[in-house]
């Protein structure tokens, strides 16, 4: 029988009058990289926030290692939200940030081991020279690669990112996906990753979910980015694209 990290059945979100998740039926065993690919207003966050039981599903249930929602240990999902969301103007430097992630809370006293695993993740992630730099002063890559410093600290069993290479330089967003890969790799740690990068998701990642609304495909990373499958993925209505991996003409 098949270790699940995840299991949704008929898995259904409304906001309002729109149906945001509609029955979405998926099972990712423990260890996958998958990455969720969709286009704007696809329910590629509401998916990820359904996870974290941020939003609560309309209709379906959701099963993380086998337990509901609400018998996770605060521990075991690290969560790296979109760069446009993180409040950069809190008074902490970054590690600080790592250490908020150590007990799952802001420490006033830190110990010396405390500091010693935060020094630690944050040269795991290359962002060691800059462990005292205030979050305000730091880049767009540079803040990534502490919130995954954070996340990695807590030792989870599931990493929950949320494009975590958009509105990163190419180099650092190549580097960013790399530290994701090996990271699961060596630790065996599930990891979703939401991506607009196809070419990131096919050279990264083991398992593909191509979502628009409802789940249009989930399976094998090379056979994911078929022209059938995109174009379910990214038509709209009153439009027809054509569309090829890695390259979009229209016609």
């Amino acid at each position: 029988m098949p270790d699940f990290a995840i299991k949704t059945s008929n898995l259904t979100v409304e906001i309002g009058n729109n149906i945001i998740l509609d029955n979405i039926n998926v099972e990712i065993n423990k260890g996958d990289f998958v990455a969720i690919v969709g286009p704007n207003g696809s329910g590629k966050t509401t998916f990820l926030k359904a996870l974290l039981n941020i939003i609560k599903p309309t209709a379906g249930e959701i099963k993380i290692f086998g337990k509901n929602l609400d018998e996770i240990e605060a521990g075991d999902i690290g969560y790296v939200p979109q760069i446009k969301t993180i409040d950069r103007s809190f008074p902490a430097n970054a590690i600080e940030l790592v250490l908020s992630g150590v007990r799952n809370r802001w420490l006033g006293v830190k110990s010396r081991e405390d500091k010693k695993l935060a020094l630690q993740m944050l040269t795991l992630v290359g962002a060691a020279d800059y462990a005292k730099k205030q979050i305000s002063e730091l880049s767009g890559g540079q803040l990534q690669r502490v919130y995954l410093a954070r996340c990695f600290a807590s030792n989870p069993k599931l990493l929950v990112l949320d494009e975590p290479a958009t509105g990163v330089d190419l180099v650092c967003e190549a580097t960013i996906n790399e530290i994701i890969e090996e990271y699961n790799k060596e630790r065996g740690v599930t990891v979703l990753m939401v991506t607009h990068d196809w070419t990131a998701a096919y050279h990264h990642t083991n398992k593909v979910m191509l979502l628009n609304k409802q789940l249009i495909y989930f399976g094998n990373t090379g056979e994911a980015f078929t022209e059938l499958n995109l174009m379910k993925t990214f038509s709209h209505l009153g439009h027809k694209h054509k569309v090829t991996f890695g390259l979009k003409s229209y016609e």
